[in-house]
């Protein structure tokens, strides 16, 4: 199996814009045979726009969602990407990953909200999410800051997680995440960690690319320079597929012999 990297502009409130370099980019990740495509944080409606998260979020039945899901059925190429989510009175800094055939295959609310921006705009997340079948490999969320505390890969890579999907939204400054901390959570975990960052401005923040696959022995399968729209595609080769059995098909979720 195959997976993609978009790393991107930030949306800074271009909804359309946003929309149409998505098809464009999951149409040249299905043609190179990817499966699913991981896009940036809060890519929709963008990441440094805190006027704009609780006025546009959308609910997961929205038609933000239901045209992802069409994209992805259309162009047969899975996406994860991040999105303001709201659920009530309340907005979630969210991240959905949905499969080529246009089924949503997780859901996560990102746990540790970064700075006042965030902690501002978004309410707290309470639960990791849950390891969900890829292709033949056990896949996992994490958004941005969440990558940063072992603890949670750990967590995901005790319940089975070969393979670790992170938009994020990463500033220039903290190359150190792209550099150190991302190589590290894919070895100590023997996982792959799939990085996707946004390469540009918005609002005065300037964000620091770097977008990149991390193998489990910690080298990087693919990376993107610091600057400028890029488009990574690697095979997975490196991790271990898993047999039908291992899945309780009913649920969609892995569970250990044994278990």
């Amino acid at each position: 199996m195959k997976l993609a990297i978009w790393q991107c502009d930030p949306a800074n409130g271009q909804i359309e814009s946003v929309f149409q370099g998505l098809e464009r980019q999951l149409a040249a990740a299905a043609a190179a045979g990817a499966e699913m495509l991981v896009a940036p944080e809060l890519l929709l409606p963008g990441y440094n726009r805190p006027d704009l998260h609780r006025a546009l979020a959308q609910a997961q039945d929205g038609p933000w969602m239901a045209r992802l899901r069409g994209l992805a059925a259309d162009t047969g190429c899975g996406i994860c990407l991040g999105w303001a989510e709201r659920d009530g009175d309340r907005v979630h800094n969210a991240a959905s990953a949905i499969g080529a055939d246009g089924s949503l295959l997780a859901h996560y609310r990102k746990i540790q909200l970064y700075g006042a921006v965030e902690q501002a705009s978004f309410q707290r997340g309470d639960r990791l999410c849950p390891v969900f079948r890829l292709g033949p490999f056990r896949a996992a969320i994490l958004v941005c800051y969440d990558i940063e505390f072992p603890g949670h890969a750990a967590a995901l890579a005790a319940q089975g997680a070969q393979l670790i999907l992170v938009p994020t939204a990463n500033p220039k400054g903290f190359e150190h995440v792209q550099n150190a901390l991302v190589p590290a959570r894919a070895h100590e975990n023997r996982a792959v960690v799939a990085y996707a960052n946004y390469a540009g401005t918005e609002a005065g923040l300037h964000f620091g690319g770097l977008s990149l696959i991390a193998g489990p022995d910690g080298g990087a399968l693919a990376s993107a320079g610091a600057w400028g729209e890029a488009l990574l595609v690697v095979d997975l080769a490196c991790l271990p597929r898993i047999p039908a059995e291992g899945w309780a098909a009913e649920r969609g979720e892995y569970r250990p012999a044994g278990g």
